[in-house]
């Protein structure tokens, strides 16, 4: 079996993560890293923030602050929240403080530089009057000079998926001072990504992506690849590692620097693993590791144009299995439009908010799983995380596990009763029969990157273990058949382990609570998921697993936005 090498994408160290973020990205990769672990596959989880560029001097700028300050401060406040929220990171580095990181960023300039494959050439870059600095890609909004879309930035257009530069935009405004922007020469060194196309192409026609984007991204090939700065005008960055008069103040464009970030923070997890950092090789330049980024949709051109061509340039090292790519989550209050998550306009939801309002974390999990983008743009509707809880988690697993357990202790004792199958009736067989193929259909999803398929086959199950219960009716049998009842409650207290099971990497919170409950421990072991229950398992203490979500609380009233 292959090492398996999970990276989700570098977040700005420039503010809080939200809900948005969550779904885009950590939240599937960290389901589908637990899943592995389960499997038995050695998976490391990488990720860090995302350090350098014009966005945290900005952010420094306006606090205050340098940008070394800003870029921890929110480095350590965005690891509390994924953690709070169990992403189980084996890393989490940062761009601008992992040891190797400057180093080996610019080991793989150098390396393009001295193969040929960056050109310096002199361009047109907007620039900020008021200011006195250059924009980056992002500081720019204008029109696109190819479909005429309004309000997109300065890199790519939204529309039609473009690559922009000053002469294809026109109504061009600097987000910085909101003034109108100039355009002004200034030299950089780029990459042609022309002369890697055919690469590119190769790995889009092999690699594991939703057919969505693999549409997306052949159509940018379509439409012909053209030369990229690698190289900006700020003076927060990794500088250009050259003896060249005009690279002084030049800093690597941190689209370059970042997805090395992934590489760089595979070296400081074995460092701090104690291990040899040399060994990164084996995760990123043998045959026997694979590779997959989980992105959201505006890295797209980023790791399956950019990074492909980066890697090839370099030589060495391994191209990705795949990349998973998330849509945006969009947001919608109850009888309001949809609308794009928005910090300006009050509609970002942020992660350590919810959970000081009392908010689940894997209620939350739950149901940024059930509603992912996977394959569109979907909004974030309070009401509808009020209902999922209230009725799938609260009513369907939390009802379920509950009444079983208490019931078993009422009746049976604080033993969990075991069953033969001389015992079992048809109904039972029929139930228990359906757990190998629940196991089966949801490994397959998660396999396949279906993360919202794979938790609904889990919910499934899950109703259908009331079902179970409701057709055989313990609360009557128990009045003048006990060993008809101790076989209902052995059946259904072995599918409660089987859930906990499932649920794991879903909700793993709720799973080492259910886990709990019947005295055993966090499931390690995914082919075991369905095994039966120890002979002489003593329960252990019943709790509550989601408390009801009350709407005073969690929705918006009379005019006042809610979490």
């Amino acid at each position: 079996m292959k090492k398996l090498l999970v990276t989700a994408a570098l977040p700005y160290s420039n503010g809080r993560p939200h809900v948005g973020h969550l779904a885009g990205c950590y939240l599937p990769a960290d389901i589908f890293v637990r899943y592995k672990r389960m499997c038995g596959v050695d998976v490391k989880y990488v990720c860090g923030s995302d350090d350098h560029g014009v966005a945290i001097v900005l952010s420094a700028e306006k606090e205050g602050k340098t940008p070394q300050e800003i870029a921890s401060f929110y480095h350590d406040i965005q690891l509390e929240n994924f953690k709070d929220f169990g992403i189980s990171f084996d890393v989490y580095g940062a761009t601008s403080t992992t040891e190797s990181h400057k180093a080996l960023s610019q080991e793989f300039f150098l390396k393009l530089f001295e193969k040929g494959f960056m050109e310096k050439n002199t361009t047109k870059q907007f620039y900020d009057e008021s200011k006195e600095m250059f924009l980056p890609d992002r500081y720019v909004k204008g029109t696109c000079g190819y479909c005429d879309a309004a309000e997109q930035n300065g890199d790519q257009c939204e529309n039609c998926g473009k690559v922009l530069d000053p002469d294809h935009m026109t109504d061009v405004v600097s987000v910085v001072s909101c003034k109108p922007a100039s355009v002004k020469e200034t030299t950089h060194w780029f990459l042609d990504l022309s002369r890697f196309e055919s690469d590119v192409k190769e790995w889009i026609e092999n690699a594991d992506l939703r057919d969505h984007t693999r549409n997306f991204v052949s159509g940018l090939l379509g439409a012909g690849l053209v030369k990229r700065s690698m190289t900006r005008d700020t003076s927060w960055g990794i500088p250009l590692p050259i003896d060249d008069p005009e690279a002084e103040g030049k800093v690597l464009y941190v689209w370059f620097d970042a997805p090395i970030g992934y590489i760089s923070n595979t070296l400081q997890m074995l460092k701090e693993e104690g291990k040899d950092p040399e060994e990164y090789s084996s995760w990123w330049k043998s045959d026997d590791s694979e590779v997959v980024h989980f992105i959201g949709e505006d890295n797209t051109i980023f790791h399956c144009v950019i990074w492909i061509a980066m890697l090839k340039a370099e030589g060495s090292y391994t191209l990705p299995k795949g990349v998973v790519v998330n849509n945006f989550l969009n947001f919608q209050s109850p009888g309001e439009k949809e609308e794009k998550m928005s910090k300006s306009r009050g509609t970002a939801i942020w992660l350590a908010d919810y959970l000081e309002q009392g908010g689940n974390p894997d209620s939350l999990r739950y149901y940024l799983t059930a509603i992912a983008p996977e394959r569109a743009r979907t909004p974030y509707q309070p009401d509808a995380l009020l209902q999922r809880n209230n009725t799938d988690l609260a009513n369907v697993i939390g009802n379920f596990v509950n009444r079983i357990v208490s019931f078993t202790k009422k009746y049976v004792g604080e033993e969990a009763p075991t069953y033969t199958d001389e015992q079992l009736s048809d109904l039972d067989k029929e139930f228990l029969s359906t757990f190998a193929t629940v196991k089966e259909k949801t490994a397959t999803h998660l396999d396949a990157y279906q993360f919202k398929q794979a938790l609904e086959t889990v919910m499934e199950f899950a109703r259908s273990c009331n079902k179970y219960v409701d057709e055989k009716a313990p609360w009557v049998t128990r009045k003048d058949d006990m060993d008809t009842t101790r076989v209902t409650l052995a059946v259904s207290l072995h599918a409660i382990s089987f859930l906990s099971a499932l649920l794991a990497p879903f909700l793993p919170f709720t799973s080492e609570k259910m886990r709990s409950i019947l005295n055993l421990e966090p499931c390690s072991d995914w082919s075991g998921a369905d095994r039966a229950l120890p002979e002489g398992l003593q329960l252990g203490e019943t709790v509550i697993l989601f408390e009801k979500m009350e709407a005073e609380k969690w929705l918006p009233q009379d005019g006042v936005d809610g979490a």
